[in-house]
């Protein structure tokens, strides 16, 4: 098996789970405006479309071939990414929610996955995206992960927006201003948006 077919498998086998897994979220004490996340949700759609087209044997162009190293490697990365997922999802347990709306027990999580960044579910996708990208080494891939990011950016900063409301603003920007929003160990990440 070669690390693209590996990295296809790995995309599989987490959607199916998480898939499998939407039964197991915390009810919403309310809903938002769904209306504010459709730029966010078609940008995510146009970049799913994208990075499935790069497995297609005509396409754009070919920018690299990855060596067998850095294909494994990026195979690992996306591994690591989508492991980081499934880490927040587990840690939020019964908090979890797949809609940006507060849940009935709704608090500030900022342990395990939360503590090193604030959207970790987020952050996981987006390694496993650019690892992906890497490794197919296609327009339409890069182009992909570059839309996603642009996707899961908007999403987060509404999401922000949202539990600056229902978890009081105070409370939140602290836990802002110790957590970055999506890069790891970085304490500019999201401190521009917090101003």
């Amino acid at each position: 098996m070669s690390a693209g077919a590996a990295i296809v498998v790995a995309w599989l086998v987490w959607l199916v789970a998480w898939v499998m897994a939407a039964g197991w979220s915390a009810r919403t004490a309310s809903h938002h405006d769904l209306g504010a996340e459709s730029p966010s949700r078609v940008l995510t759609l146009a970049a799913l479309v994208m990075l499935i087209a790069s497995y297609y044997p005509v396409g754009f162009a070919l920018l690299w071939v990855a060596p067998a190293p850095v294909a494994w490697a990026m195979f690992a990365l996306v591994g690591v990414g989508l492991l980081f997922t499934w880490a927040a999802r587990l840690h939020l347990g019964p908090l979890w929610s797949g809609a940006s709306a507060p849940t009935e027990d709704h608090r500030i999580v900022d342990t395990g996955p939360y503590g090193v960044v604030r959207h970790p579910v987020y952050a996981g996708l987006l390694l496993a995206v650019i690892a992906t990208a890497i490794e197919r080494g296609r327009i339409e891939a890069i182009a992909g992960a570059l839309v996603l990011i642009a996707g899961v950016s908007l999403r987060a900063k509404l999401e922000e927006r949202f539990l600056r409301r229902d978890l009081g603003d105070e409370a939140y920007a602290s836990y802002r201003r110790r957590v970055p929003m999506l890069l790891p160990f970085t304490k500019f990440s999201g401190a521009a948006s917090e101003r």
